[in-house]
């Protein structure tokens, strides 16, 4: 799979570690990116759970080109940013 910048994903957490989560793309055995700790809810807003393995999460790709994973923003003003840059485009 090639990742797009801008793009909006369904993913399921995978692993957690203190600097953020490894999330595999629904419906892509074996496709992972990455969400750092501030770009989930969880960071912001004392009302959401940290994330756990299982977790579904609707994302946005924010760095196609990060190594080894890409870079994924599960915070909805991230993804209302990449709706409008995508229209723009």
């Amino acid at each position: 799979m090639t990742f797009h910048d801008h793009q909006e994903l369904e993913v399921t957490v995978v692993a957690v570690a203190p600097v953020g989560s490894k999330a595999e793309v629904d419906g892509h055995a074996g496709v992972y990116g990455f969400i750092d700790q501030v770009k989930h809810p969880s960071w912001w807003e004392a009302d959401v759970a940290q994330p756990t393995a299982g977790d579904k999460l609707h994302v946005c790709v924010l760095d196609a080109t990060r190594e080894p994973y890409p870079r994924f923003s599960a915070l909805q003003d991230d993804i209302d940013i990449a709706r409008q840059l995508r229209r723009e485009t």
